[in-house]
C-alpha cells in the first residue's frame, strides 16, 4: 500500500487525504508550540549536512502506546476537541517529516473509555491536527470492539487523514495491502510493517484471519510460537516493492516488566534478517534499551513506553519521543538510518485540570523560570527524577 504524508510546514502531502487544520484555534496552538519550542530547549530536525547535495536526510519521530481509557477520554476537556492535551509536544510531532504512535483503543462509538477501548473520533482528528502520520493499530486493542470495531476504527482513522498500520478490514483487503504500508518522504520511499504480539487473550472469529499482523502463532495464549513463515512472508512483500528503508513496529513484550524474552530476541534476529533496518516496539508501558549499530544503521527501541495514558503506575507517566535520523546517500543508493536522539516527556495529571502531555526538560525550565501556568513543585521533582530514570533504562539500566 502506497501512500504520501500530510505536508505540515514543509513536508509533502497525501492527495488524496489532504489534511486541513480544523479550526483556527488548533492553529494557533501551533503557532504557541513552535515559539515554545524555540524558547526552550527546542531540537532542529533538519539535515546533517545541509550542504551536501548528494544526499537527502529526514526524521522520523515516533511515540509509544496512546492508551484509551476513562481518564484520556475526559482529557478532550469541555469542548472534547484534545487540543490542550497534545499542544506541548505539537512542535516535535508536526515538524517530523513523518511522525507515528501506537493506538491502543478503538473508535466504534459509546460508551467511551476504559470498559469498552473506544475514543471518540476527535481524538483521531487532534491527532491529525498535531501532526501525527501514521497509527499503529496491531496491538492488544485491535478486536476489542470485535471485526466491527476494527472496521469502524480504519474508517475513522483514514477519515482523519491518518495512516492505518498493521490491521486491516477482512482478509481479501489484508491480501490487496500485502501487510505493510509504502510511503514516500522527499523522495526516500520507507516501508512500515507491524505486528502484535496477540490481542489481550482475544481470538479472531473463523473466516477474518489476516485481519491483523501476528508475531505468534500461540497469540491468544501463551506467545511461545513464534510465526516465522507468517513473519518472513510479509516481509518477502516488503522486498518485492523495493523500498529504501523498513521500519517495523512491533507490539510484544510484557507489561510492566523489564525483561526481554528469548521469544522477543529471536523476532528481533527474524526481522532484522529479513530486512529491518529499525525496530520500534510498544507494550510494556515502561522506557526500554535502545540499541544502536552506526556503521550498519540497525536500530533497536524495545519499548518507548506510553505515550499517553492515565500515568497512574510509576514508571509508566514518563516516556520518550523518538527521533531517527534517515539518510539517503544518492551517490551509493544506500539509505539507512545514521543517528537518533529523543525528547523526554511527561504525561501530567494534575488537580482541575486535565491529562496532558509535556516535554520534560521544557516544562521544567518554565518552573525554574516562574512561567505563568508551572506545573507544581510536585511534578516538578517526579520529572526531575524521571529524566535520570530514562537515562538510565536507554542504557538498558533498569
Amino acid at each position: 500500500m502506497e501512500n504520501q504524508p500530510k505536508n505540515e510546514k514543509r513536508r509533502p502531502r497525501r492527495e488524496s487525504t489532504r489534511r486541513l487544520w480544523p479550526s483556527v484555534t488548533v492553529a494557533v496552538l501551533c503557532i504557541v508550540g513552535v515559539i515554545i519550542a524555540a524558547l526552550f530547549m527546542g531540537r532542529s530536525n533538519g539535515p546533517a549536512d545541509p550542504d551536501d547535495g548528494n544526499k537527502t536526510v529526514i526524521h522520523l519521530t515516533a511515540g509509544g502506546d496512546l492508551n484509551v481509557t476513562n481518564d484520556v477520554v475526559a482529557a478532550a476537556g469541555s469542548d472534547g476537541s484534545f487540543q490542550k492535551a497534545f499542544m506541548d509536544v505539537l512542535p516535535l510531532l508536526s515538524n517530523a517529516d513523518i511522525s507515528i504512535l501506537n493506538f491502543e483503543g478503538n473508535f466504534h462509538g459509546e460508551p467511551y473509555g476504559s470498559e469498552s477501548r473506544s475514543a471518540p473520533a476527535s481524538l483521531a482528528k487532534a491527532l491529525a491536527a498535531a501532526g501525527v502520520d501514521i497509527l499503529q493499530l496491531a496491538n492488544s486493542c485491535s478486536v476489542s470492539g470485535g471485526i466491527a470495531g476494527l472496521v469502524s476504527t480504519i474508517d475513522t482513522v483514514e477519515h482523519s487523514a491518518l495512516i492505518p498500520l498493521g490491521a486491516y478490514r477482512s482478509p481479501e483487503e489484508a491480501k490487496k495491502e500485502k501487510g505493510y504500508t509504502l510511503v514516500e518522504v522527499q523522495g526516500i520511499r520507507i516501508a512500515f510493517v507491524a505486528f502484535t504480539k496477540g490481542m489481550d487473550g482475544m481470538t479472531l472469529p473463523a473466516g477474518t484471519e489476516g485481519c491483523i499482523n501476528l508475531l505468534y502463532k500461540d497469540y491468544d495464549s501463551t506467545y511461545q510460537q513464534v510465526d516465522t513463515e507468517g513473519i518472513t512472508k510479509v516481509m518477502n512483500r516488503v522486498h518485492a516493492a523495493s523500498p529504501d528503508i523498513i521500519v517495523a513496529m512491533v507490539h510484544w513484550g510484557s507489561e510492566f516488566n523489564d525483561s526481554i524474552s528469548k521469544t522477543q530476541k529471536q523476532i528481533k534476529e527474524l526481522l532484522q534478517e529479513n530486512g529491518a533496518d529499525a525496530i520500534i516496539g510498544t507494550h510494556p508501558h515502561y522506557v526500554q534499551k535502545l540499541e544502536f549499530d552506526k556503521e550498519t544503521g540497525a536500530f533497536v527501541a524495545y519499548s518507548l513506553g506510553d505515550f499517553f495514558g492515565d500515568a497512574t503506575r510509576a514508571g509508566s507517566e514518563y516516556s520518550i519521543l523518538l527521533d531517527l535520523e534517515i539518510t539517503k546517500n544518492h551517490q551509493t543508493g544506500e539509505t539507512k538510518v545514521t543517528g537518533y536522539s529523543y525528547t523526554p516527556i511527561f504525561t501530567v495529571r494534575q488537580e482541575f485540570r486535565d491529562l496532558r502531555v509535556m516535554r520534560i526538560k521544557e516544562t521544567m525550565a518554565a518552573y525554574e523560570n516562574n512561567y505563568m501556568d508551572r506545573v507544581p513543585e510536585s511534578v516538578y521533582k517526579a520529572m526531575e527524577y524521571a529524566l535520570k530514570r530514562i537515562e538510565a533504562r536507554v542504557k538498558g539500566e533498569s
